[in-house]
Parts: structure tokens; C-alpha cells; sequence
């Protein structure tokens, strides 16, 4: 039996079936086990396909996932993931990411754990002995153990948030909330609900910023009554509790009392605010902030920049420099250090300004001083004193112990500051700078000069034997006046 050709529209239509097979097939990431449950033997490592986040365990409504999330690209961290929205909401060990490399593994034989050959263990639930992973539908990662037909939790994710508070999850004065740079978290005290900043990465205490004391409407704080817990509501408050379900106080939310969120979340940011937020079903909407003007924030224009108020913007301490969104000094040379030292990068200039005020100066110690040259010296002989404000009118003296953050600019002129800047941060750095352009406009002037004085010199060189005297007094003046001039242009440069 003869066979006929295949023709173009054959050929079509078994292309266009590939093309749809292929589309079928799953991803990388959809490719990778995924269950709602790790029992005892569970292994995994990370997929080097995956880009962004490779899934291990779900919920039960799927909503949450934990997983193996990239960072940064070549790093990893164990999280649990708000599917919908790629938002994390928990990280195992958050200070100390992982590689992403098919060496580092998680696995579970009664503590769920992470690690690689060459740094050990990253993180573990230790000494747990449970049977069973699994993730609830508020995304609690839990870790159970098996007593017959009852399962009990020995270790949850709840107990231990990073940076992310999520709705009716017990916050205690136990534990903290903390940014995921590191330089912020929130804790709860006897009566209040604070935000610290770790300015000084040497040396305690850490900063107080914010503070919210219990407002107490319905409910009195008993001292010696035990300590206070923190709770977030679905019907969209943070409501501060102690031994009863009355609630010590309630801050409310922009959506308080109103129905139709599905998630709620409290997070503190990178930039030092806590912020609450819903789900809509399709993205997140900002439903709470604890620091509503941006100039309060601790470094809301970074190392030495000044804030000025009314959304006008950022500028620096040192007018001569032009803000940038970094700040206004190099990270590396603001770090903590002793001022006193014999090591030459701890020289500094001093800066002073008019007219600045601290962002949470009503949270900060001071010292009464009888003038602002008092105040100047004693953080001069402080060695871990890097700035001073003081107000003319109070006689106040606020010392700073940690590298100089952002402050405030105010029309009374009568506040003034005065700041301690590392050499190589400012002065030094300019020096060198001027020096080296100096430099190289000398060394152009002279090969300049040496060039046009060959040229020249060539030049009278042939005439020489044609006419010797009017060469000469051609070649004469101007050799004379390009020597005047390239030795007036040396002098000006080394004076």
C-alpha cells in the first residue's frame, strides 16, 4: 500500500500536540515532593533547578508551605512560606543562613534538623524525639509525638517567631520579634510592649525607641500577678493580656471589628517599624503601623543623616554632603569601636550642628550640665561616647554610646549637637582624594610641557642649517614663555 507524503498541515498539528504535551509537564519546583506530613527517615536537599522556593511539607488548606527558601542567591534558609503571596513568615535560624548547595540537607529522626558536612548543624528542634512533622492552617510547623491514638506537640515553630507575629499566636514576654537585618526587635516588659534597636553590636543594653504602656480600660495589671502576653486578634487588634481573657489593652487596627480578612500578621521591618497587615485574597493591605511619622524611626535616613520633618525629606548632618539613599557615611568605617585607642583609624573630627534633636529622646538617659561646653567635653573623655545633644533651655546632655544614627532637624536653634566622625570617614578621605587629583594634573602638566618643548626643539633643530640667526629667534621666545608657564602651573599645584 503506498504512503502519502506528510503534508504542511500534518506536520502543524503533530507540532502544536508536542507543544501542549510539553507545556504539561511540571516544573522543577512542582516536581518536588511535597506532603503533609514527615515521618521518621525524612532526608531532602536542596534542588539546584529551583530559583526561588522549593516546597517540602503543606497544610492541610495548602495555604503555608515549609521549604527550602533561596537568599541572596547562593544562600538558603528553612521557612515557612505564605503560598499565595511568596511572603515568609517564619525562619528556622534567620541570623545564620544555610548554602544552597546539594551538600546541605534537612532531615527528621525525632528533631527535625539542618545541616552540611563542612559547618555541622545550622539548626535543630534538639532533643524533641517526636514521630511526626506536620503545618497547621495558621502556619505553625509542628513537631508531634505519637501516644496511641493521641498526638502531643513537643516542639512549634510558635514558640519561637522571627520576625513575624501571626493572628491568635501566643506572643510572651519569653520572646521576641527581630528584624531580619537584626538590628530591631520588639519584647514585651511587666506592663509595656517596646522596640529596642542594636546600634553598639559589642555592648548592651540595646536601645529603647518605642514604647506602649498597657492602657489597662477593662483590666488592671496586678504587679507580682505574673507576666503579660501579647495576642493577635482576628477581629483586627493587638490586645495585651495578663491572667484573665479581658484584655489589659487593645491597640486597634485600621479594620477592627470588620469582617472578610482571611490573614492577619504583625511584622517588625527592616527600617525598625511594626507594622500589621491582612490578606485580601489577593494581596496584602497595611492595616497598622506603631510609628506613624517616618522622622521617629531610629535611622529612617541612615549614619549621620538628618530628618526633616513634614515629608521634606532627608539631607545630612554635614552640609557639605549630598544625601544619598545609603546614608551619609560609609557603613565600614561607622562600625563600634573605642575612641581612645592607639590604632589610627580611631582619630575622628568633630562635627556640630544647630538645630537637631533626637527621634526618642524621652526614652534615653541624660544628665543636667551647666553649658553646652560641659556637655561637649564629657562625651570628648568618654572613649565610647560618639555624640552629644544639648538643648540651651533644659540643660539637658544626651550622650549617645553607639555609632550616631539619624537625627531631627527643629527650628530651635538653641538644640545642638555635637558628633564624633572617624578621619577616614570624612576629612581624611577628602585629603587623600585632593592629593591624588593634584598630583595627577602635575604629572599631565609636565609631560604636556615636555612634549610641545621636544616638538619645538625638533623643530629649530632643521632650520638650524638653513638660517641659524632666525631660527634662533624664532625658537627663543617661545621656548621661554612655555617654560614661564609650565613652572608657574607646577608651583600653583604644590603651593
Amino acid at each position: 500500500m503506498e504512503r502519502k507524503p506528510i503534508n504542511f498541515l500534518t506536520h502543524f498539528l503533530v507540532s502544536l500536540c508536542c507543544i501542549q504535551l510539553l507545556s504539561l509537564r511540571p516544573t522543577a519546583a512542582a516536581t518536588t515532593s511535597t506532603q503533609q506530613e514527615l515521618l521518621r527517615g525524612f532526608t531532602a536537599t536542596p534542588n539546584p533547578d529551583i530559583s526561588t522556593f522549593q516546597s517540602l511539607l503543606v497544610d492541610p488548606s495548602g495555604n503555608y508551605s515549609l521549604g527550602f527558601l533561596r537568599v541572596n542567591k547562593v544562600q538558603l534558609a528553612l521557612s515557612v512560606v505564605h503560598l499565595q503571596s511568596s511572603q515568609p513568615l517564619w525562619v528556622a535560624n534567620p541570623t545564620s543562613p544555610a548554602r544552597w548547595s546539594e551538600e546541605t540537607r534537612v532531615f527528621f529522626h525525632g528533631s527535625l534538623v539542618m545541616s552540611d558536612p563542612h559547618s555541622g548543624v545550622f539548626w535543630s528542634t534538639t532533643g524533641t524525639q517526636g514521630d511526626r512533622v506536620s503545618l497547621s492552617n495558621t502556619s505553625n510547623l509542628e513537631v508531634e509525638k505519637l501516644d496511641g491514638s493521641r498526638s502531643i506537640i513537643v516542639w512549634q515553630s510558635f514558640d519561637f517567631p522571627s520576625d513575624t507575629l501571626m493572628e491568635n499566636q501566643n506572643f510572651t514576654s519569653a520572646m521576641s520579634l527581630v528584624s531580619s537585618n537584626g538590628l530591631y526587635s520588639m519584647r514585651l516588659g511587666s506592663d509595656f510592649m517596646a522596640l529596642y534597636a542594636r546600634f553598639n553590636r559589642v555592648s548592651d543594653p540595646d536601645q529603647i525607641y518605642w514604647k506602649h504602656r498597657a492602657l489597662q480600660p477593662k483590666a488592671e495589671v496586678i504587679e507580682g500577678g505574673g507576666p503579660i502576653h501579647l495576642v493577635l486578634s482576628s477581629d483586627g487588634y493587638l490586645g495585651m493580656y495578663q491572667n484573665s481573657s479581658t484584655p489589659v489593652d487593645v491597640q486597634s487596627f485600621n479594620s477592627f471589628q470588620q469582617k472578610g480578612s482571611e490573614v492577619r500578621r504583625v511584622r517588625i521591618e527592616p527600617d525598625g517599624n511594626l507594622k500589621g497587615y491582612y490578606w485580601t485574597g489577593s494581596k496584602w493591605i497595611l492595616d497598622y503601623e506603631a510609628i506613624s511619622d517616618p522622622c521617629e524611626l531610629p535611622s529612617a535616613c541612615g549614619s549621620y543623616g538628618l530628618c526633616q520633618p513634614g515629608g521634606m525629606g532627608c539631607s545630612c548632618l554635614d552640609n557639605r554632603t549630598d544625601y544619598n539613599n545609603g546614608g551619609c557615611i560609609s557603613p565600614e568605617v561607622n562600625n563600634s569601636g573605642n575612641f581612645c585607642g592607639g590604632d589610627g583609624d580611631n582619630k575622628y573630627w568633630v562635627l556640630r550642628r544647630q538645630g537637631v534633636e533626637l527621634p526618642y529622646k524621652e526614652l534615653m538617659g541624660y544628665e543636667k550640665m551647666g553649658s553646652l561646653a560641659q556637655c561637649e567635653s564629657a562625651c570628648e573623655d568618654n572613649c565610647t561616647c560618639w555624640g552629644a545633644v544639648y538643648s540651651n533651655s533644659s540643660g539637658f546632655c544626651y550622650m549617645l554610646d553607639y555609632p550616631v544614627q539619624t537625627l531631627v532637624g527643629v527650628r530651635d536653634l538653641s538644640r545642638v549637637g555635637y558628633f564624633k566622625v572617624r578621619e577616614s570617614a570624612g576629612k581624611k578621605g577628602v585629603g587623600v582624594g585632593y592629593g591624588i587629583g593634584i598630583g595627577l594634573l602635575c604629572g599631565v602638566v609636565l609631560v604636556f610641557g615636555g612634549a610641545v618643548g621636544f616638538v619645538l626643539y625638533r623643530v629649530r633643530s632643521r632650520k638650524r642649517g638653513v638660517a641659524g640667526y632666525a631660527e634662533e629667534e624664532v625658537g627663543v621666545g617661545p621656548y621661554k614663555d612655555l617654560g614661564a608657564a609650565s613652572f608657574r602651573s607646577i608651583e600653583l599645584s604644590e603651593r
